[in-house]
């Protein structure tokens, strides 16, 4: 299998790209039990607004806050199309009507990782610069944007020699979450052979796309042919 045979591959299928974009210096975590990678900002939102108390997987969540700051202030306006006062304003009001409570408040980015790290289905935001071990961390997708991104370097995935000799082949499905600077940070693997698909899989982390704005999915088909 050759290089330029996963290159036309990958390069096929990129107009089926969705667009993720982050707002400025924020990014948004989650417990480990939350199952998803991606969470629309439409979701988001009401999870905040505290209309939705579950994610579309199913994951239940807990929405978490930081109490100032311009991490806060940036997560509010590019997300929640609210100030600060608003967003308190909106929780005592849910609160003296019985229909919400007022969610956790911290004080810093390690706080709210902190929080999230131990609080089954917790959800909250901290600066692209704060550590976020213990945590996951979630691309922000907004429909209807397109990222085109070209492959610019990639690894051959290695075939393993067994099932070379037996003649077990075919082909192996990734769905592969990318970074805006092109490296990728994620892989699921869609179908295909277990053994060959971790091969595709630890290949495919090593490729590097262009680099754009903001992060973007990609479902990539990877062929092994074993004559």
């Amino acid at each position: 299998m050759k290089s330029r045979t996963l290159l036309l591959v990958a390069a096929g299928l990129m107009p089926f790209a969705s667009a993720y974009a982050p707002a400025r210096d924020v990014k948004v975590i989650a417990n480990s039990s939350v199952k998803t990678d991606s969470i629309s900002a439409a979701e988001l939102k009401r999870v905040f607004l505290e209309q939705n108390n579950s994610l579309e997987d199913g994951s239940h969540v807990e929405p978490v806050l930081e109490k100032d700051g311009p991490v806060h202030e940036a997560f509010l306006q590019d997300y929640l199309g609210k100030t600060d006062d608003d967003l308190q304003t909106y929780y005592r009001a849910l609160v003296f009507t019985g229909r919400g409570s007022m969610p956790k408040q911290l004080n810093s980015d390690a706080e709210v990782v902190a929080y999230v790290a131990r609080t089954r289905g917790a959800l909250g935001y901290v600066s692209t610069a704060a550590t976020a071990d213990g945590v996951k961390t979630l691309a922000v997708v907004h429909p209807g944007n397109f990222a085109q991104r070209t492959l610019l370097t990639t690894v051959e995935p290695e075939y393993p020699e067994t099932l070379k000799q037996l003649g077990i082949g075919g082909t192996v499905r990734l769905h592969l979450i990318i970074a805006p600077r092109g490296n990728v940070e994620g892989v699921e693997v869609l179908g295909g052979n277990p053994i060959l698909a971790e091969s595709a899989a630890t290949a495919a982390k090593r490729w590097i796309y262009s680099p754009t704005h903001s992060r973007s999915t990609l479902d990539v088909t990877i062929p092994f042919d074993p004559h």
